[in-house]
């Protein structure tokens, strides 16, 4: 089982990371026009827009790595921030093990790498070459290297991509986990709509500016999200974020039959 912390930081308020009024220009460029977010902790956050929106550049924001050209972001005094990027290119020829990625991280105490990977499911590949592990298992093992620095705030840039969709369920999984038993707060930029309507608990609709934020059942049916992504994505939504909320009767005879009010539709 991944570590609770929570005892450890009961005396850190439960706002972790806020943005206010964020603006950034470069150039004639616009990228993000008047954003505000709030994290806090506990619960995962999940910024969602089509490609070009500024979901990357809001994350580098957060992080401190982009200056705003207006706007102030905050971090609680004493928070601890672990990232997990969206790609991470490796040489082919570099020989380099799990293991020993995982040493080259800075610590403030000795880690026990086999438990690690264990609580991420990745014990398997501890002294695997880097590049020879699939996306899935590349994944595991960066979130294995954020957690190291048992995070207050975890942010992820497209945790699943490249990997195949049994595998993005798992890591969604693991990323519910994660936050469930450290008491973390996760901020996820994602294009998977369905996985992310399944697992988060806050939506931002980016389009460089926030269009529509909320519970992802809120924000489905906010005109907005229907603008930015289209009818169809959001009545298929709609549909998804329903049916994860009942169970169908299993008798075989009524296989139509629900314990919702949509009836056979609902199927």
């Amino acid at each position: 089982m991944l570590k609770d912390m929570s005892s450890q930081k009961d005396n850190i308020q439960d706002s972790l990371l806020s943005l206010v009024n964020i603006n950034l220009q470069i150039g004639e460029r616009s990228l993000l026009e008047n954003v505000n977010l709030e994290l806090n902790r506990g619960e995962i956050v999940t910024v969602v827009g089509p490609n070009g929106a500024g979901k990357t550049t809001l994350l580098r924001v957060a992080l401190g790595l982009q200056k705003p050209t207006s706007g102030k972001v905050t971090v609680n005094a004493g928070i601890t921030i672990g990232y997990v990027p969206q790609k991470l290119h490796i040489d082919p020829t570099f020989p380099i093990t799990v293991r020993r990625f995982l040493a080259l991280a800075k610590s403030h105490k000795k880690v026990d790498f086999s438990k690690l990977l264990d609580d991420v499911g990745a014990a398997h590949v501890i002294d695997s070459p880097l590049q020879n592990l699939s996306g899935g298992e590349l994944q595991r093992i960066l979130m294995a290297r954020a957690l190291m620095r048992e995070p207050d705030v975890l942010v992820l840039d497209e945790p699943v991509q490249g990997v195949d969709v049994h595998g993005q369920v798992e890591l969604y999984e693991l990323i519910s986990r994660v936050r469930t038993e450290r008491n973390c707060a996760i901020l996820m930029v994602s294009h998977d709509l369905h996985l992310v309507m399944a697992s988060t608990d806050r939506v931002f609709c980016l389009n460089r500016h926030i269009c529509c934020s909320g519970t992802p059942e809120v924000v489905i049916n906010d005109p907005a999200y229907t603008e930015l992504f289209g009818a169809h994505a959001a009545r298929h939504l709609a549909f998804y974020v329903h049916d994860k909320e009942h169970k169908h009767e299993q008798d075989p005879q009524h296989v139509n039959s629900c314990d919702c009010d949509e009836g056979k539709d609902c199927v």
